[in-house]
């Protein structure tokens, strides 16, 4: 009797803790919207980099 009151009130308690970490990780991600002007300030660093790079190799 008392195991399976504890069985049912740990499968509660799973439930509630995968639900409020669900909801956690709706409520705090990226927008898609900063995800791409994040992704795209990258590969424009990353050109400037390489950009730069060339220009002085071909200086020496």
């Amino acid at each position: 009797m008392l195991a399976k009151i504890w069985k049912k009130l740990c499968i509660v308690i799973l439930i509630i803790a995968c639900l409020f970490n669900i909801i956690s990780k709706l409520v705090n991600r990226i927008s898609f919207n900063k995800e791409i002007l994040s992704s795209a300030q990258y590969m424009y660093d990353e050109y400037q980099y390489e950009k730069e790079e060339n220009v002085i190799e071909k200086n020496i």
